[in-house]
Order: structure tokens, then sequence, then C-alpha cells
């Protein structure tokens, strides 16, 4: 989640230093396929999905007395990435790390700290099952599978409703869907005393802070096309120039501001708007009257047919783990129907399965602002799994504040370099 996602990047030197004179296996010697007993696990240090953990891991341990499962937090580290990636350089990496982020992936895999989870005979069966047709979007460059798609946080608009009404704008059913209808309304609550900016995303170059304002947009806009496919740019295009111009337009006009701010912008009454996921309905429950739409498209998509950016982490079986038939039943346990529906109940986080909705019925029912999430989570564009994944966000990120936060660059003459040098980068080992 954006909370959570700060100073991923410098995560990357250690990474890729551990990464450079190993291949992109899964590691052979540690372990084997049905290879059975104890265990350990990591899981995220928030406290939502510690609770979750920790009930989880005690239902399999009544169950499994000989195959335990020792379960702590993530080790406290400058980020995740770090810890995992020192981990795995001092193969003291866990058996899986139930906070994997799919853009540290293709990082991980070259260290050679991954475990194919085709390594099991069931396993892409259980994933595309579970998943659908979006699990595709988690196989790595070699076509196989070291991640298992877990939770999305599929992103949104959330929009203060006190805010619009001040500004003299219906707030049960605002103008959102089109650039246009956007850019008007974005005008008209700052003019009127809505707010200071329409909306404020993170200025700033950290290469993930495109996921929050360029990504969603460029996704809902191409129906869901990946920043990179088949080893390619895609974002140098008449799309991708519609919607840095929409967002260049928002900073020209100090409808966004250029200056990072120092907290929660949204819950501190500075913007009208922000980009955020479910993990924000109990954030802002009793400190904004909230209401939420999909981000916009140029021609106002309908609702139904929006695409968006995933904001995922994943379940990922570590080299050094020994007893891995364990660790891959240990995985299909915890993303079972049962355990994907205590997931959703203590976090309000999307498990990645299909027919959500159906799955889970009274959750939604008694909780029917999760609906939309719900709803999206079929539709949501994950970060491409392709080498260098984290330099070519970076690449784009540098790009994209230059042009368009601070209008120094034509914003097609950015995005078209940006692309001749990402292309490069995705074509490299």
């Amino acid at each position: 989640m954006k909370r959570i996602l700060v100073g991923l990047l410098s995560a990357v030197t250690l990474v890729m230093t551990a990464a450079c004179n190993v291949d992109s296996g899964g590691g052979e010697a540690a372990g084997s396929a049905d290879k059975r007993g104890p265990v350990t696990i990591w899981y995220s240090n928030n406290a939502e999905e510690v609770a979750w953990g920790k009930a989880m891991v005690a239902k399999w341990n009544a169950a499994h007395p000989d195959e335990l499962v020792t379960a702590q937090e993530i080790p406290a580290g400058k980020t995740t990435e770090e810890t995992i990636g020192a981990a795995i350089a001092a193969g003291s990496a866990p058996c899986l790390v139930f906070n994997t982020a799919p853009a540290a992936v293709p990082q991980f895999q070259k260290q050679g700290g991954l475990v194919p989870l085709d390594d099991f005979p069931d396993a892409r069966q259980y994933i595309e099952d579970r998943t659908g047709d979006i699990a595709a979007q988690y196989q790595s460059p070699d076509g196989k599978y070291y991640q298992l798609p877990w939770k999305s946080n599929p992103v949104v608009i959330f929009y203060n409703k006190t805010a619009f009404t001040k500004a003299g704008i219906d707030a049960e059913n605002p103008p959102l869907s089109t650039y246009d209808e956007f850019l008007d309304t974005a005008r008209k609550v700052v003019k009127g005393g809505g707010a200071k900016y329409a909306i404020l995303p993170a200025p700033t170059s950290e290469f993930f802070q495109s996921w929050f304002d360029f990504y969603p947009l460029y996704a809902a806009e191409t129906g869901g096309t990946q920043l990179v496919e088949d080893g390619k740019a895609t974002f140098a295009d008449d799309a991708g120039e519609r919607v840095a111009t929409f967002w260049k337009t928002l900073y020209d006009e100090g409808l966004a501001g250029r200056e990072k701010y120092n907290g929660d912008a949204f819950a501190d009454g500075k913007a009208a708007m922000a980009i955020v996921g479910p993990w924000a309905i109990p954030v802002y429950g009793d400190k904004v009257e909230w209401g939420s739409v999909p981000v916009p498209t140029s021609q106002g998509t309908e609702a139904s047919e929006i695409h968006t950016f995933s904001d995922a982490k994943n379940v990922a079986m570590y080299s050094a783990c020994e007893n891995r038939g364990t660790a891959w039943e240990l995985m299909k346990f915890a993303t079972s129907q049962e355990q994907d529906g205590a997931l959703l109940e203590a976090t309000g986080q999307m498990p990645l399965r299909t027919g959500l909705t159906d799955a889970y019925p009274g959750y939604f029912k008694e909780n029917p602002a999760y609906s939309m999430f719900a709803d999206m989570t079929a539709r949501t564009v994950e970060v491409p799994n392709v080498p260098n994944s984290i330099a070519i966000w970076q690449a784009l990120r540098d790009a994209y504040t230059n042009a368009v936060v601070f209008g120094k660059a034509d914003p097609a003459t950015a995005l078209s370099d940006a692309a001749a040098k990402i292309d490069q980068l995705a074509g490299q080992s």
C-alpha cells in the first residue's frame, strides 16, 4: 500500500549488487518440492495483517503438529525489500514472505532467491484457477510463476463531500468521469474554497510514485495496458500523452501542488481528492466525509469497464527453504477461500480471487463501500514483470516529473525519450 511504500529505491542497490553473479533460477540445493517439515514465514507488520497471520498460523499448527510454522513480522530495516534482499544474500530468508512486492520479484529472481512455483505439479492450475485471467501478469519472462498473486488494493478517487458541497458541486454525483469534467470540478472546488488543492499526489521522483498518478489513469485510458508489453514500452502513444497532458494541466493551473506535503493532504483538508485503495476506508472513515469514484478517462469510460493499478502484495517462496512441500501446502492453505475471507474481514484488502463478491456476499452486504474495489479486482493492472523493473519505473518517473510536474520539457517528447531508454532496459537480462 502507498502508505508503507517508502524508501524502496534504497534497497535496489543492495539487491542488484547481490544479484550480479547469480543466475535467474530458483536455488536447487536447499530443498525439494516434496520435502515436509517445519517452516518459517514472515508477514507484514501492520496490525491487521499481523492478527490475520497469527490466527492463520495457529489454525495450521493445530492441524499439522509435524509441520509447525514459525511466524514473525518482517524484521525491521529501511524497507521490506532491503530486508528480504539481505536475507537472500545471507542464505537466511524464510520459506515464505506474505508481503512480496511484484516490482521486486525480477530482482529477487535474478538474485537466485526465489523458488519457481511450477516445481509443484498443481501450482500453475491452482494459481490460474484462483486468480483468473489476470494471473498472467504475474508470470516471469521465462513463463514461470515466482509469486502467488495474493491481495490487491485497486486504486480509485476519493473525494471530500464537504469540500465539494462548499464549492457548490453535487457531492452525491460529482462530475469526475471525463478529463474535462474532472478539470472543471477541480477548478470549482479550489475557486470555491473547498480546499487549497483539488488533488495532491506526491510530486517527488521516487520510482513508485507513478503508480498513484500516471499509471492508474494510463491503465484506465487504454483498457488495461501495462507499462511494458512484449519487451517494449507502451506509453509513448496518444493515450500516454493524453494522461500526461491531463496531469500537466492540473499542475500548470495550481490545482495540484509542486511541493511535497508532509502529512496526509486529504485527511488534513489540504486537498479535496486523493488516489487511494480500500485501505483508505478505515483511515478516513471518521476524519472525512468521503465519496469514491473510479479514476477518470478522456471519454468517460463506464465504471464497470475501468481498469486501474493493483497495488498488490503477493506470496513468494524463497530458495533457502528446505521443506518446500510443506511451504507449498501452507501457501494453498493461506490463500484458500476460508483464509481469503478471514483476510478480507481483518484488513479490507481484496484477495486476488475470481468471483470475489459471490464468494463473500455477507461481507459485501455489510460493507458496501468495499464493493467497488471488489468489482475492480478483476480489472487491475500490475507492474510489468520484466528485468530491471525498478530502473524502468525510475526512467519513467524522472521524465514525468521533469515534463509534467515541473514543465521543463514537452510531455510527448519526454515520454518518447523515456520509452527508448526503457526499451533498452527491458531488453537486458
